[in-house]
């Protein structure tokens, strides 16, 4: 895909958004747009917005932190299910610019079709024979690939995001991510 069709924003699990923050020398938290200008979260705390590089084009003043703290955002996110969707530099898509932590409760992707989101590398694999069809997985599938119908899990993988939440939540394990075909 060329670099000029590709959104500004991407989803991916939280173990491919750490490699970036591996990457990063520097980290700055900001408040999240969404929630700021929204109803507000009532999954996380406000400032969840991850930056690696300062910009005078920041819509919010964001504040210096460690690493420590970014792990602390990451073990957050797992905790509350917040989507990891790192965010691409607008002159060079190439770049990340930091990680957004986003969920169905407030980010303007969720509530609002026109905003665009690149699919992640990976999608889920889910194991038919290991499933035991609980429907754990639905409350944390924000982009509405898995559902139960007549009793029975079923995904519309073509949804898939590549987030990875349904792990998180999968009590049996029989959810991997795999490569996405092209």
């Amino acid at each position: 895909m060329a670099d000029e069709n590709l959104a500004l924003h991407f989803a991916c699990t939280r173990d491919e958004a750490m490699k970036f923050v591996d990457d990063a020398k520097s980290f700055w938290v900001a408040n999240c747009g969404c929630r700021k200008s929204g109803k507000g979260c009532t999954r996380s705390r406000m400032d969840v917005c991850l930056q690696f590089r300062l910009d005078e084009n920041w819509k919010a003043k964001p504040t210096p932190i460690s690493l420590n703290e970014v792990k602390t955002i990451f073990q957050e996110a797992k905790e509350k299910h917040l989507v990891t969707r790192p965010f691409r530099n607008q002159q060079d898509k190439a770049r990340i610019d930091g990680i957004c932590f986003c969920c169905d409760d407030c980010c303007g992707y969720f509530l609002n079709s026109e905003e665009v989101c690149d699919k992640g590398k990976l999608i889920e694999e889910t194991s038919g024979d290991d499933c035991i069809n609980c429907g754990a997985c639905i409350s944390v599938c924000y982009f509405k690939a898995r559902k139960m119908k007549d009793g029975a899990l079923s995904i519309e993988r073509n949804l898939c995001y590549g987030c990875g939440l349904c792990l998180d939540v999968c009590p049996v394990d029989c959810i991997k991510m795999v490569q996405r075909e092209a």
